[in-house]
């Protein structure tokens, strides 16, 4: 019985992942997700109590995976600057991901307080990762300059995924360009 239920969990994640990367957030209903699993409506609420709390468990196995490519890049690099460039082009190239998108789409979207900190501490990861090698290029604020860098590639993201005037390559390269000559300082 439980694996039973833990399959239909990730039945559900999965289509939620699918709504989210096809429609946004407006896209995630619980309606929606009972049509795509094939489970009443009413299932639905026996794993989930809320929209939230989808997205809270989406975050809680998504971002790691993310993140985890995103260290594995950096890790290939070699010197602070190749890691830092690693760490921009990363994050940019997993926009076509579908887990990815759904990450995305949930960034933007409007979240009860438990999971905007979920979300938070998952960026927070993100941030201590690229810590050290802004540290290593002798910043006295890499914490800053870390966040103020990650917002050039949460800036980058939202261009990609709004389909902008711009090819996503051109996005990329106008973003570790800004990261490499910002982060010089």
């Amino acid at each position: 019985m439980a694996e039973h239920r833990s399959m239909q969990r990730a039945a559900l994640l999965d289509a939620a992942r699918s709504l989210l990367s096809e429609g946004g957030t407006e896209a995630l209903t619980f309606p929606a997700l009972a049509e795509r699993t094939g489970l009443a409506r009413s299932s639905v609420y026996e794993y989930f109590r809320s929209r939230a709390a989808v997205v809270e468990e989406l975050c809680e196995v998504d971002f790691p995976v993310w993140a985890a490519e995103v260290e594995a890049a950096m890790a290939r690099a070699d010197g602070a600057e190749a890691k830092i460039e690693a760490y921009v082009r990363k994050q940019l190239e997993l926009v076509g991901d579908r887990r990815h998108r759904a990450v995305v789409a949930i960034s933007a979207s409007e979240l009860d307080a438990g999971a905007r900190e979920k979300i938070r501490a998952a960026h927070g990861g993100l941030i201590v990762m690229i810590v050290d090698a802004l540290g290593d290029l002798g910043h006295d604020q890499p914490r800053l300059a870390a966040m103020l860098l990650q917002g050039v590639v949460d800036a980058a993201v939202r261009r990609i995924e709004l389909g902008a005037a711009e090819h996503p390559d051109a996005i990329t390269e106008a973003a570790v360009s800004m990261a490499l000559r910002g982060v010089r300082g």
